[in-house]
């Protein structure tokens, strides 16, 4: 069995149009005690961004929501904060050339970087696109992502990716190495069970998480619950991360379980997720 923290490791919780923090009492209420609270992207917070000024806005509504979540827990709740891979396509729709968006998504990746070396953040989000663009654009969401990668090994932090699917992410790996970043610090949001390259943080589909559990790699453990009202369930509800661990521990795993709550958190963000326990 397992009896230990349970962290969920991408989830976003919406003070604008969604349930904000109330979402974390359902996580707690079933057993959960830690979470990565991911920004939303800007354009859902708080519209159309033309600088610093934009992104500040929306981390700082992040990180608001963040704390009152940390209140609800028995465990901790953390900001994660960057720029959505998508705001790419929302800027050249409205007139940038790649380049320039790229330039943007940058200065948002910058404010990023110094929330987590002020102290609110605990790391950077950033990716590229999961659906198809030009080669343009393709190369322009490359260079935003490196960016990260420099930014993150600067402040000494991981980053969170959000990309394509697929399991072979060698190069994005050799990518954040060349960058001095850790391919151990870089995670693969939306993950399957087992990757190539970055930690795999796995979705909750009961395949891929008893292959992650099957495996002897470090993992974390996911909803991507978006705080929708439209979508009340998407992608996982907030319960979920709790009830696919307790699932899991009955099937006797709990030495995986172990690995994914606590060993993998403290490999990644060196966060120690049993000390902050009340």
């Amino acid at each position: 069995m397992y009896d230990g923290p349970i962290l969920d490791n991408h989830l976003h919780l919406d003070p604008v149009n969604g349930r904000g923090a109330e979402a974390a009492e359902d996580f707690a209420n079933v057993g959960g005690t830690h979470m990565n609270v991911l920004n939303k992207p800007s354009w859902h917070l708080v519209g159309d961004v033309k600088g610093a000024e934009g992104f500040r806005e929306t981390f700082e509504l992040t990180i608001e929501v963040t704390e009152e979540a940390d209140e609800i827990l028995t465990g901790r709740a953390w900001p994660v904060l960057g720029v959505h891979p998508g705001l790419i396509s929302q800027l050249t729709d409205r007139g940038f050339d790649p380049e320039e968006a790229a330039e943007l998504m940058k200065t948002g990746i910058e404010v990023a970087a110094e929330y987590v070396a002020e102290g609110p953040a605990l790391a950077i989000k950033s990716g590229r696109p999961h659906y198809d663009v030009s080669d343009a654009v393709w190369d322009a969401s490359n260079e935003v992502m490196r960016h990260a990668f420099e930014r993150a090994a600067e402040v000494g932090c991981a980053v969170q990716l959000h990309t394509e699917g697929g399991e072979d992410f060698e190069e994005i790996a050799e990518w954040a190495e060349a960058e001095g970043l850790p391919r151990e610090r870089v995670v693969k949001h939306y993950s399957n069970g087992h990757i190539e390259g970055p930690i795999p943080s796995v979705i909750c589909d009961k395949d891929e998480l008893q292959r992650a559990c099957e495996g002897d790699w470090p993992f974390f453990m996911e909803t991507d619950f978006i705080d929708d009202p439209d979508r009340p369930g998407a992608v996982f509800g907030p319960k979920t991360v709790p009830n696919r661990t307790k699932w899991l521990a009955e099937a006797g795993y709990g030495e995986a379980l172990y690995r994914a709550h606590v060993e993998t958190p403290a490999r990644v963000y060196g966060v120690d997720t049993e000390a902050t326990l009340s």
